[in-house]
């Protein structure tokens, strides 16, 4: 059963996954890492009491990729006591970014996102980030390698992370998730510079549901965005003896991202607002346009019509009707007639 429904009548701290199975197998990259080296792991399950030491120098990241094993998820609770709330989170799907502070441990959700170009649908994927001492974990839905910026600075043995302990590497964890919203932007930006430039050229139907669909998308994703701040906002006041001084200045940070991401994403839907106030323009003007020709061929037929209405009245007593040449002075006349209006009217501007 899929949604949250999954987790009623269910005792708090229950895991129960709410989602959808997007691996066929959990994957575990286990890095551990500090100062003079680093080593690589790869499994599909891990024996933690063999691997992990607490009281080692080195940092253990445990990637976890895939949430559908409600029972490892559990395990890797027992092994770090992970607080039972923490462990629900992790397999709800549908769970809305925050950050929770314990006492042994700091628990931060966030949601990944992607953007298809083809379908114009933004999409997210859960993720999970738990520090504790000499630790992390991260969880996520999908296969995708979402740190490989993150793997990569670690392999550098200048690199700040390795010079650092689990708070910063969570903080590097959360700012891959934040910038990868700026990309997202991007190319939502980019499909409505498109959008405006299809309208201005030639407004047609598609175009105003694409407004409408990119307006529904980005306040879905505001709702992702908002409680992200909040969550980041936290992680920056925290007090929690696992982050250390030096790491405030980088979370806070983070969160001026945060903010300017949400002040980015208002931006991008008050343009589709402008966007569809310039669809709605361009129509009328398209009419007015058409309205005007049609308003100019039937000034010019007025008063060719009042003539034909004149000669064609069934009176006997109708002088030019006698005249041989009468028919080439009523064409005459109503050619001086059409091209009088002519000349008017471009004079005036209209045509």
């Amino acid at each position: 059963m899929n949604g949250k429904k999954a987790n009623l009548n269910k005792a708090p701290g229950t895991v129960v996954f709410t989602g959808q199975r997007k691996v066929e197998n959990v994957q575990i990259v286990h890095l551990q890492y500090d100062e003079t080296e680093w080593k690589q792991t790869d499994r599909s399950e891990y024996d933690f009491e063999s691997v992990f030491d607490a009281s080692g120098s080195m940092v253990d990241w445990y990637d976890v990729r895939g949430l559908h094993d409600t029972e490892l998820i559990e395990s890797f609770g027992r092994q770090f006591n992970v607080h039972p709330l923490a462990l629900e989170d992790i397999a709800d799907t549908q769970q809305r970014p925050k950050f929770d502070d314990f006492p042994s441990a700091i628990f931060l959700s966030m949601r990944a996102l992607s953007f298809d170009n083809n379908t114009m649908e933004l999409n997210y994927e859960h993720i999970t980030l738990c520090a504790g001492a000499g630790y992390v974990i991260s969880f996520q839905e999908d296969e995708s390698d979402l740190f490989a910026s993150v793997r990569k600075r670690i392999t550098s043995r200048e690199s700040r992370i390795r010079k650092r302990r689990e708070d910063y590497l969570l903080y590097a964890l959360a700012d891959a998730i934040t910038d990868n919203y700026y990309h997202v932007m991007e190319q939502v930006e980019d499909i409505i510079e498109k959008i405006e430039d299809r309208i201005v050229e030639d407004p047609k139907e598609s175009s105003k549901s694409e407004i409408y669909h990119l307006k529904r998308q980005l306040q879905t994703a505001r709702k992702t965005f908002v409680p992200l701040r909040e969550a980041i906002g936290k992680f920056s006041r925290s007090d929690n003896n696992l982050i250390e001084e030096r790491t405030y200045p980088f979370v806070q940070d983070l969160y001026d991202h945060t903010i300017q991401l949400g002040e980015l994403l208002d931006s991008h839907r008050d343009f589709l607002y402008n966007l569809q106030d310039l669809y709605n323009s361009e129509v009328s003007f398209k009419m007015n346009q058409v309205m005007q020709v049609l308003t100019v061929v039937s000034t010019i037929f007025i008063p060719l019509t009042f003539l034909c209405g004149v000669y064609g009245m069934n009176f006997i007593n109708i002088p030019e009707l006698t005249n041989p040449n009468g028919y080439f002075y009523l064409w005459g006349v109503m050619l001086l007639l059409t091209v009088g209006c002519l000349l008017f009217f471009r004079k005036k501007g209209w045509i």
